[in-house]
């Protein structure tokens, strides 16, 4: 199965679309002034560097031969200062570059950063975390360098290109065409390879995601793995994901490879004509050794731009599909979100109505169809029924985690559509069936909820939720450190701080969505006086497996088949003898 999800490439873009180029000049305009100091001086250091086979020539032709061995002294000293001031001016260049490409790296990060953090939880449902990583950390450092450095870099050698014309041909003309000759061949060979370099390092793309999302789920669910021994067979699949992506970067790889040894024979070509020509069809008479030394430096320059922008042609090949894949991410449209116009929702008292909602996850498959009920501020009302029936989608769709199908969704009258989600969430608090802990000590995620809680009331809500004594007995106690995904701690542990986290936040109304899951029965029953603790005053929607502790809920919904079955008290329910009923003695006999 795991050789299905991540094996399926991403869709291949087909022509290479300069708009993406163009989008993100966003980025390079915020530091356009430093590209702009950053180019001056690179164009400076490339036309001084212009200067080395004049002068050279000028020595060949006229000092050596006079023997004027102090004018030699002279030009040996400019030579010496080109050379000074093109280091100089490139090195300072190169430093300016390295603080825009940090920059640019740092922007978009975040830009893609927050923007994931807006995206609805059907944006993760439906991607495997690992390709949604590698596109914010790897795929972002691949297109830095090419939006910083090379955007400057292209202009920059298609200026020194006509710069080096324009210095051959006022050396001698006849011979700059003989080096001229050689571009048109050159860019039949570039048009030549272009479309299959691109499509190869597109694939190079494809299947590197394909591997990370593949290595990540393997890191997360290292225990499970070695609970079924699965080491074999996902090894198995690793090295087939791996020998993909090795396949496919040898093939761009032999794509890109064909421009230098293009670019340099048709350099040496060129250059060998140049002698032909020079020294068999001109003559000595007509052309000095000088100027034939002189335009073989410019041709070896001329070339050396051209390699130059061959390089970043494979550069821009290789990371354009990096940069449509951020764009795509960015452009991922938040599906949940605050509608024009939204109001901040005002203190609730936690009245809730779901009125006629329907919802799907998949279109034409109904998890809720028309669901109706009415909920009173400080009520408790417990959610049970078969799994995959629809017991989570009510409460994700108080929360908006979701937006509803049809119908809408009103506490204290209000349509929660209309209203900020800052506003909506903050006064909930959610805890969820997976406690997810997050690196830090256990102090700081008991407050991640509530920034401003003292000490003193962390203590208090761990107290309460019956975390206190076990955090205690850590070696640093609330400052004990846990790692990734709270792996120092047990389920149980992680539930009871989750526990604490949602009580610090002191919400109005309270979703506890199979909280209790991981927890021991000795445990729950000694937190069974904290849960009434966070219940009282608090509306209070509850899904538990454990049917025996929501006996004192206020109501009851048994959800199947896309609604509401049965509604009532425990003893209600029991003495209709439907579907509650039969799920109770059935689970009490198990237990027996």
């Amino acid at each position: 199965m795991a050789r299905n999800t991540y094996g399926q490439d991403e869709r291949l873009e087909t022509p290479f679309e300069f708009r993406h180029l163009l989008r993100a000049g966003v980025y390079l305009k915020r530091y356009r002034f430093k590209m702009i100091v950053a180019f001056v001086l690179s164009a400076v250091a490339a036309a001084t560097g212009l200067l080395s086979p004049v002068i050279t020539q000028k020595a060949l032709d006229e000092v050596i031969p006079a023997g004027d061995m102090k004018r030699l002294f002279v030009l040996a000293g400019m030579l010496l200062g080109v050379f000074v001031v093109s280091v100089t001016f490139s090195t300072i260049r190169s430093r300016i570059m390295t603080k825009v490409g940090q920059d640019i790296i740092f922007d978009i990060r975040s830009d893609l950063f927050r923007h994931l953090q807006e995206l609805s939880f059907q944006y993760y449902d439906d991607r495997p975390h690992g390709k949604i990583l590698i596109r914010v950390v790897n795929y972002v450092n691949s297109v830095s360098d090419m939006l910083s450095n090379g955007i400057i870099n292209v202009i920059l050698e298609v200026l020194n290109m006509i710069f080096i014309v324009i210095f051959m041909l006022a050396t001698d003309l006849k011979l700059s065409l003989v080096v001229l000759a050689g571009v048109p061949i050159l860019m039949a060979f570039m048009m030549f390879i272009k479309k299959h370099q691109r499509q190869a390092w597109q694939q190079v793309s494809n299947k590197s995601s394909n591997l990370n999302a593949y290595l990540q789920e393997n890191i997360v669910g290292a225990r499970v793995t070695q609970i079924f021994t699965r080491e074999e067979e996902n090894a198995k699949i690793f090295d087939g994901l791996s020998k993909e992506c090795q396949e496919t970067w040898l093939e761009a790889t032999k794509y890109s490879n064909l421009i230098w040894p293009g670019i340099d024979n048709v350099s040496v070509c060129v250059r060998a004509a140049l002698y032909m020509v020079a020294l068999l069809w001109l003559g000595p008479e007509s052309v000095s050794i000088g100027v034939v030394v002189a335009i073989s430096s410019y041709a070896a320059r001329f070339w050396q731009p051209i390699m130059n922008l061959g390089n970043l042609f494979n550069t821009f090949i290789n990371n354009i599909a990096y940069l449509e894949r951020i764009f795509e991410t960015l452009d991922e449209p938040v599906l949940v979100k605050d509608k024009e116009g939204a109001t901040k929702l005002p203190p609730v008292r936690g009245d809730v109505s779901f009125e006629d909602v329907s919802f799907s996850y998949e279109e034409g498959k109904e998890v809720l169809s028309h669901v109706s009920f009415h909920v009173k501020a400080g009520e408790s009302v417990a959610l049970v029924g078969p799994t995959g029936a629809g017991k989570s989608t009510i409460v994700n769709l108080l929360s908006r985690f979701y937006n509803v199908g049809g119908g809408k969704i009103c506490i204290d009258g209000t349509d929660i559509s209309g209203v900020t989600l800052h506003s909506l969430r903050s006064q909930m608090g959610i805890m969820m069936q997976d406690s997810f802990i997050f690196s830090g000590t256990i102090g700081e995620n008991i407050r991640y909820g509530r920034l401003d809680a003292t000490q003193e009331e962390i203590e208090a809500a761990a107290k309460t939720v019956c975390a206190d004594a076990f955090i205690r007995k850590m070696e640093d106690g609330y400052q004990t450190e846990v790692k990734e995904r709270g792996s120092l701690l047990s389920q149980g542990q992680k539930q009871l701080i989750s526990f604490a986290r949602t009580l610090l936040s002191d919400p109005r109304i309270l979703i506890l969505d199979e909280a209790t899951s991981s927890i021991d029965v000795q445990t729950e029953q000694a937190l069974q006086q904290g849960i009434d603790a966070m219940l009282k005053g608090r509306t209070s929607f509850i899904i538990a497996h454990r049917l025996s502790t929501i006996r004192n809920c206020d109501r009851i919904f048994y959800i199947d088949r896309g609604g509401i079955t049965e509604s009532g008290t425990h003893e209600e329910l029991m003495a209709k003898k439907g579907d509650y009923y039969h799920l109770y003695t059935a689970q009490k006999e198990e237990v027996q």
